[in-house]
């Protein structure tokens, strides 16, 4: 579990062979770190004695995802947990994906302890970036089974609004989780949503739309 600071020097049979040594190493992929050659191989007398192998100096860089990707490795690394990361950057986000045996205690209670790690993440990865980019963090699928999860059961309150003729009160959510059962139901024609309280406490109230 290297860091984004980390700087190795490797030898190998080629150049090529170097580098992916680095790579796996470093847990990170090409356009993420600086490569140097240090010294191309050399074969030696009758192709046999006296060659030298490539020598290579790897350089992780600087970028958000980086920083961040460190983070979680030495967040990792101190809970003793076993993991592989893998992070995809569109445009202004970084897509975070960690997967790896015994990771619920990362997704604590409705995904509590995922969204404190992924607020001190952002925080800590952006901090000295000239232009930010909000990082998503997921733990195998955890927040794409969520989403399904709270799809279904705005629908199903929506239906128990509309049958009852009152208002629904929702448990309280973070804004992310809001977002999904307000978009789920944006369309409809006979019921309206809309949030109160303070957060942490802010729940969404589903409503029948009268006449």
């Amino acid at each position: 579990m290297n860091g984004e600071s980390n700087t190795i020097e490797l030898t190998g049979k080629t150049v090529d062979e170097a580098i992916e040594t680095a790579l796996g190493e470093l847990k990170l992929s090409r356009d993420e770190v600086e490569i140097e050659v240090l010294e191309e191989p050399t074969k030696g007398l009758f192709g046999i004695l006296g060659g030298k192998p490539a020598r290579i100096r790897v350089k992780t860089k600087t970028t958000i995802s980086g920083r961040a990707k460190e983070i979680l490795y030495n967040v990792m690394q101190a809970m003793k947990l076993t993991v592989d990361i893998e992070t995809v950057e569109k445009n202004e986000m970084v897509l975070i994906n960690i997967s790896g045996p015994d990771l619920g205690i990362l997704i604590g209670r409705r995904g509590e302890t995922l969204d404190a790690l992924q607020y001190l993440v952002n925080l800590s990865a952006n901090k000295h970036a000239e232009k930010k980019k909000r990082i998503i963090i997921d733990i195998e699928g955890y927040r794409k089974r969520r989403e399904e999860t709270l799809m279904k059961l705005a629908f199903k309150l929506a239906y128990k609004a509309k049958q009852r003729g009152r208002n629904v009160v929702l448990e309280p959510m973070n804004s992310m989780e809001r977002r999904i059962i307000h978009t789920a139901l944006q369309k409809r024609d006979d019921i309206y949503t809309f949030s109160e309280g303070e957060e942490p406490y802010r729940k969404i109230i589903i409503s029948p739309k009268k006449g």
